[in-house]
């Protein structure tokens, strides 16, 4: 009998990572990036049925509307660094030769494979130790498929794994007549995420759409606003009038090297002053940087810059970490 992949990831993963007993160390919260997006390509329903096992906080769900209005979860608008859509849909690009997710409906995207990460002039894979390209057998889905299969498993397994979406390029959305903000959390509304305790974290880059979530669509989730250039780092007064915490690039917390030991930016010690926690991104084992490990990565940003958690591709070597705290 052949049992479907997703049955077999949650079985084998199940039992290979015990979640912290260390209550101290609670306040620190793992979100799944993408799923447990080290190990299997990104935003997958099996990617994140193991990220699922191994027992994150949070799983993230990055958000782009189809051209029938379903949230689709795919990190970008486009659809050709992730799919074989050039081979099935040949002629619906547009003039600038990307596909996008908006062109197509969800029966139409349901079409297409999903595969690791790639870069669609070159065909190269991003992270080359990672899934092979092109193998297996992945598919899209939308936000209400990903919530049920966690609130699945959460009646299932007792706990109370939570979501963490963010609505990508919600202007692009508006250009073309779509509003992503407003159709997102309806969906969420309908499973139940309403409040600060019904364990879902909203975020978004666009700080304009995020106040707007806040203030006109009258939304009571925790809101995260996202950082993407230094500036936005300066703006935190004006952050904390509407969300409750921010998630910079990690390298904006850090400072410079002296005498061999990290040093860092003000911005988690000015973020705490005005109430936000500060999530930043992302933690990867097979990008480094200036870091010589992963768990000293994990050490200097969550234990000495004292960040509230992070996202990460590979959230089991996260908890490791914690659980050892």
């Amino acid at each position: 009998m052949k049992y479907p992949t997703l049955f077999i990831l949650f079985v084998v993963f199940l039992g290979c990572s015990k979640p912290s007993k260390n209550t101290s160390m609670q306040k620190k919260i793992v979100v799944a990036h993408r799923g447990a997006s080290g190990y299997l390509p990104e935003h997958t329903m099996e990617a994140k049925a193991m990220a699922y096992a191994m027992h994150p906080d949070y799983i993230e769900q990055d958000l782009v509307l189809s051209k029938d209005d379903v949230p689709v979860v795919i990190h970008d608008i486009y659809l050709d660094d992730v799919t074989n859509v050039h081979e099935i849909f040949p002629d619906r690009k547009r003039a600038d030769n990307r596909y996008y997710v908006i062109d197509f409906t969800f029966d139409e995207l349901q079409q297409l494979q999903v595969t690791e990460r790639f870069d669609p002039k070159t065909g190269k894979q991003f992270y080359p130790k990672r899934f092979p390209k092109g193998k297996g057998n992945f598919k899209l889905h939308s936000l209400q498929q990903e919530i049920e299969l966690i609130q699945g498993l959460n009646y299932s397994t007792g706990k109370d794994i939570g979501i963490y979406p963010e609505i990508k390029n919600p202007e692009f959305h508006h250009t073309n007549g779509k509003d992503i903000a407003k159709i997102t959390l309806d969906v969420l509304s309908e499973y139940g995420y309403k409040t600060k305790s019904d364990k879902c974290i909203f975020q978004c880059f666009d700080a304009k759409e995020l106040e707007r979530v806040r203030k006109e669509l009258n939304s009571n989730l925790f809101l995260v606003q996202l950082i993407e250039f230094e500036e936005e780092t300066k703006q935190l007064t004006h952050f904390a009038t509407y969300a409750d915490g921010i998630g910079p690039w990690y390298k904006q917390i850090l400072s410079k090297k002296v005498d061999g030991k990290f040093t860092f930016t003000n911005l988690v010690e000015q973020s705490h002053k005005y109430g936000l926690k500060v999530h930043p991104y992302t933690f990867r084992a097979d990008q480094l940087d200036e870091f010589s490990s992963f768990d000293e990565m994990m050490h200097v940003l969550l234990i000495d810059a004292n960040v509230d958690g992070g996202f990460t591709d590979f959230p089991d070597k996260m908890v490791a970490f914690l659980s050892k705290q």
